[in-house]
């Protein structure tokens, strides 16, 4: 009877096994919910083990000892390198401002010279309308005028003249265009002109100037200039102004 009432010792044991593994508060429960973090931990450990290890060896002096001088060469080739940046930008600094400088005063002078045109164009009318060229006032305009454009050719002042040569748009300015029978006198008077002129004793008093091109010279077509109207001039082999003429052909 007894034996009938008790129920199975296995099955006892077998129900409390099935309640510890369910229960988590359990021993097995703990075991089997910290597998999955099982990698983490171990990561932890390791790393507060090396943790350990460095500030032990730190406290006891054994630490590798860092070489000062290769700390001081490392620093050293890192401001050289700096300095050589540094060096380099200034350099291209003083280049550029040396250039900016230049230009400005090309730019003042050549606006200096251009200003100065007018001056010249009334000495020449000056010294074309002069009543006596012995008289102490006209030797003393020519003299002036002379000096002036003497100092402004050594600068780089040319003066452009370009009676009998071709016509050339970019150095001349053409206002107005002589008949073909002015133009023929024109020619013939131009050529009395820079005939030689003798003087007492035979010599060569005449000037030597650009030989004027003729019909039979000057291209089919093509302009030539007759009469200078307004000379031109360049400025350091730039045209500062170009000439005004009267052209023929």
């Amino acid at each position: 009877m007894s034996s009938g009432n008790q129920p199975p010792a296995g099955g006892v044991e077998s129900g409390s096994e099935a309640g510890a593994a369910s229960d988590p508060w359990s021993a097995p429960g703990r075991e089997g919910a910290g597998g999955a973090d099982g990698l983490l931990d171990d990561d932890e450990v390791a790393e507060g083990e090396l943790v350990d290890h460095v500030t032990t060896e730190i406290i006891d002096g054994t630490a590798p000892e860092v070489d000062p001088v290769a700390i001081a060469l490392s620093e050293r080739d890192e401001y050289l390198d700096a300095l050589r940046r540094l060096q380099a930008d200034f350099e291209n600094y003083k280049k550029r401002v040396a250039n900016q400088q230049a230009d400005q005063a090309a730019r003042a002078a050549r606006s200096l010279v251009e200003s100065l045109l007018p001056v010249l164009d009334t000495l020449d009318l000056a010294a074309d309308h002069l009543g006596d060229a012995e008289s102490p006032d006209a030797k003393a305009l020519v003299a002036a005028s002379g000096l002036l454009r003497g100092v402004l050719a050594k600068e780089g002042l040319e003066r452009i003249e370009p009676t009998g040569e071709v016509f050339d748009p970019n150095t001349h300015e053409a206002v107005g265009h002589l008949p073909a029978e002015e133009a023929a006198g024109t020619a013939d008077a131009t050529e009395d002109m820079a005939a030689p002129t003798t003087g007492a004793e035979g010599g060569d008093l005449s000037s030597p100037g650009p030989e004027p091109v003729t019909g039979d010279t000057a291209a089919a077509g093509e302009l030539v200039v007759a009469q200078v109207m307004r000379p031109g001039y360049r400025w350091r082999g730039s045209v500062l102004r170009p000439a005004m003429v009267m052209v023929r052909g």
